[in-house]
């Protein structure tokens, strides 16, 4: 009985007892390659835990990479913005509603009494923009004269016209012929030209 105790304490406890054993039995190259094949797994894993910490650090790389591209790509964008506001302020190109309400106020305080109010009226025959529409217009009332006005940040040759057609119209209305006025820093060569063309009383900030 104890021979066998210390038989199997021998196969538990030493390989090279177990080895022997096995190669009685005829089982060692089988141990063999098992041993070896675990010794393979175990360098696999090591070798790809290592290709993992590389790619980890080649990612914390990359993504400092990014963070540090976001942080300057928003630092620019926030000065662009910084400028585009500052030129929007200067000549009303970035908010068409307040350079309207500023240059209103400008127009009030050089032309006098009264102030400029909204003209709106439903054009059925479509004689401004060729179909039934309603159409708004700036006026100032003073002294009996009616005056139109266009306030815009930029003027094209199409607002020229589409502003000379509102004026057209008003006189059909009221009966009243208007005087034009476009008040725009920016106006362009061939809505100038219209300008003129028409009579339309231009004041153009430089």
């Amino acid at each position: 009985m104890a021979i066998k105790e210390e038989f199997l304490r021998l196969l538990r406890e030493d390989e090279e007892f177990r080895y022997a054993v096995a190669g009685i039995l005829g089982l060692d190259s089988i141990l063999r390659e098992l041993k070896e094949l675990r010794e393979d797994f175990n360098k696999f894993i090591e070798l790809e835990n290592k290709r993992w910490e590389e790619a980890n650090k080649r990612f914390e790389i990359i993504e400092n990479e990014l963070k540090q591209l976001r942080i300057d790509f928003n630092n620019t964008f926030a000065s662009f913005d910084r400028r585009l506001i500052a030129l929007g302020a200067r000549w009303g190109i970035f908010s068409e509603q307040a350079f309207r309400d500023g240059m209103k106020g400008v127009v009030e305080k050089l032309l006098g009494t009264g102030k400029v109010e909204r003209w709106i009226y439903r054009d059925e025959s479509g004689e401004v923009y060729g179909y039934p529409s309603e159409v708004e217009v700036d006026i100032l009332i003073k002294d009996h004269e009616h005056i139109l006005i266009e306030i815009k940040s930029s003027i094209s040759r199409g607002d020229v016209i589409e502003f000379w057609r509102k004026g057209k119209l008003y006189e059909k209305v009221t009966g009243i012929k208007p005087k034009l006025v476009i008040i725009s820093p920016f106006v362009d060569d061939k809505a100038l030209e219209d300008i003129n063309r028409f009579g339309i009383l231009l004041f153009k900030e430089t």
